[in-house]
């Protein structure tokens, strides 16, 4: 296969950064967009200097975004959610002038092609990216995307406590705690996204699932109960009632609580019946060649992060 040429829209933040490596691992030649004047700085690592180029380019700018695209084959965003879709589009708009074949949007979460995860209001921009997405792929034959869904943050989010609390024993279980959900390692992320773009035509118009594991939150607690021997304290709460109180906090005018009522649809979306936080029997690990985690594995993962 012929070198491809990618552009990383979004190298920090949480998913950026092991997107990067990876891409970098692989012997990818990556671009990597900033902002103009961005405080991020994007580290150049030694031995990458020949593969990596970063690039501050004026999201505002057809002209700027297109001139960056340049070469480009594969465009991969890592963007947060905020006026995701109005810059996604932008970037979409430019990738078709500078003839990208490929464009990864921002998902590597919840199951955002889920009908009841549609519904919920974190996932709006999401939503109309997909749209946009497929219909300029449909008018253009040789455009494509790939969907890329991960559900949680594996490492990244025991380490902050929203699974299980590992550090102080503590624990909020959703539906009862005996939900199984996927989850993934950031660094599981990078490898399928190299991977995705090492089968462009298996991976074509698709939505593609992928996890380390299936798990529950009772099933973590027991394995951290196993290392440190400690007691937990927890408590049961309806994630429907979690996603009612989380449209109460959108009316806040408190930044906080806004941002406590994302967290709280995606607690909807990941446990909930129904919203499809249990990615098994329908993952694409085989075909990205990414093998679940053993018990071992999961067991030497919490260790690490209980310390």
């Amino acid at each position: 296969m012929p070198s491809l040429h990618v552009a990383l829209v979004g190298g920090t933040g949480n998913l950026g950064p092991a997107i990067l490596k990876a891409l970098l691992a692989a012997s990818l030649k990556t671009t990597v967009l900033t902002r103009v004047g961005s405080a991020h700085k994007i580290p150049v690592s030694a031995g990458s200097e020949t593969l990596l180029k970063v690039l501050e380019v004026d999201y505002n700018s057809h002209t700027s975004l297109v001139s960056a695209l340049d070469t480009v084959d594969v465009v991969v965003s890592t963007l947060g959610f905020t006026d995701l879709f109005s810059i996604q589009k932008k970037i979409i708009d430019a990738s078709l002038d500078a003839h990208v074949s490929r464009f990864i949007p921002s998902e590597f979460g919840n199951d955002s092609a889920n009908p009841l995860v549609r519904q919920l209001p974190l996932y709006g921009d999401k939503i109309k990216t997909q749209e946009y997405l497929e219909g300029k792929v449909a008018q253009n034959p040789s455009f494509s995307y790939t969907m890329c869904y991960s559900n949680s943050f594996l490492d990244w989010q025991l380490q902050f406590g929203f699974m299980v609390n590992l550090k102080d024993h503590t624990a909020t279980l959703y539906d009862g705690g005996d939900v199984p959900f996927s989850a993934t390692r950031l660094s599981t992320i990078g490898k399928a996204v190299v991977a995705v773009i090492e089968n462009l035509d298996a991976t074509r118009n698709e939505h593609v699932y992928f996890h380390d594991a299936a798990v529950t939150q009772n099933q973590l607690i027991e394995i951290a109960k196993r290392i440190d021997g400690k007691e937990w304290s927890t408590k049961v709460v309806s994630t429907a009632d979690v996603e009612k109180k989380a449209y109460e906090m959108l009316k806040s005018s408190d930044p906080a609580e806004v941002g406590n009522a994302a967290l709280g649809f995606i607690a909807r979306a990941c446990w909930g019946a129904g919203y499809g936080g249990d990615f098994s029997g329908k993952t694409s690990n085989k075909l990205l060649g990414i093998p679940e985690m053993s018990s071992e594995d999961l067991e030497k993962l919490v260790r690490e992060i209980i310390g």
